[in-house]
């Protein structure tokens, strides 16, 4: 999508501040003993008070409103009826339509708050990443530039960007065009334009990266087990600094 007025700036941002106030909330929520079904229903019972619909249930029929993907899933995790454990590595993410106006945002975390040194170090670089790369999105730009800067801070801290899992277009619907690489690729040299909003998402690892599909047909893993983080904010593009809908 490209804002092209300022009434669909202002839906964008009543959406990206809904989905913000779900995923703090549900970060909050989520200490051990808890389970993803009790933080996805507290996630559907906000977007039901607010009259959003769930993304990932309005695209493609998932079985959750959100998805929360816990120690050893990355991604596209079913909430289940598992409880938290402290020291878990758990990622949520939260997307929404609001009145026609698709955004989207995730974040990591270690349950219980006390990581160890390894992921909290990863847990940071993740973060840190994901802002380094929200901040080369200016319009005139190739969309590369996010990625090579992505990329830049993962390798500095020691970590491996995941290639095959990208940021997207997004405000209309869920996954919209341009693919957002991670990582630096020479031939994407599409030029970013103002208006244009996209998520920029990271998913940094300590391992090689590569990924496998569950057998329920959702959840992503990584193949060789290693920890990942992932963190993910929906923004829109300026010849300045960007506007992040969903911080």
């Amino acid at each position: 999508m490209t804002v092209e007025d300022e009434r669909q700036l202002a839906g964008l941002k009543r959406s990206g501040a809904l989905v913000r106030d779900i995923l703090r909330a549900m970060l909050n929520e989520a200490r051990p003993g808890v389970t993803g079904i009790e933080l996805d229903r507290m996630a559907q019972e906000m977007m039901d008070r607010a009259g959003a619909r769930s993304a990932p249930r309005a695209a493609y029929n998932f079985p959750g409103a959100t998805c929360i993907s816990i120690e050893g899933v990355v991604a596209h995790g079913i909430p289940d009826e598992r409880p938290l454990r402290e020291g878990d590595l758990i990622n949520i993410d939260v997307s929404l339509d609001l009145d026609g106006y698709w955004t989207d945002s995730g974040a990591s975390m270690v349950v219980g708050g006390k990581g160890t040194p390894e992921q909290n170090k990863l847990l940071e670089t993740t973060k840190r990443a994901m802002t380094k790369g929200i901040y080369a999105a200016k319009a005139g730009q190739p969309i590369n530039a996010i990625g090579k800067r992505v990329e830049a801070e993962a390798n500095a801290a020691g970590f491996r960007v995941c290639n095959t899992l990208t940021g997207h277009g997004v405000g209309s619907h869920i996954h919209e065009e341009p693919t957002v690489w991670n990582h630096y690729v020479r031939s994407a040299r599409q030029k970013l334009h103002e208006g244009l909003v996209i998520t920029v998402e990271p998913f940094l690892t300590t391992g090689n990266g590569k990924i496998v599909e569950a057998d329920d047909g959702w959840s992503l893993y990584p193949a060789d087990m290693a920890p990942m983080a992932q963190f993910e904010h929906t923004i829109v593009v300026t010849r300045g600094t960007p506007i992040i809908l969903t911080a």
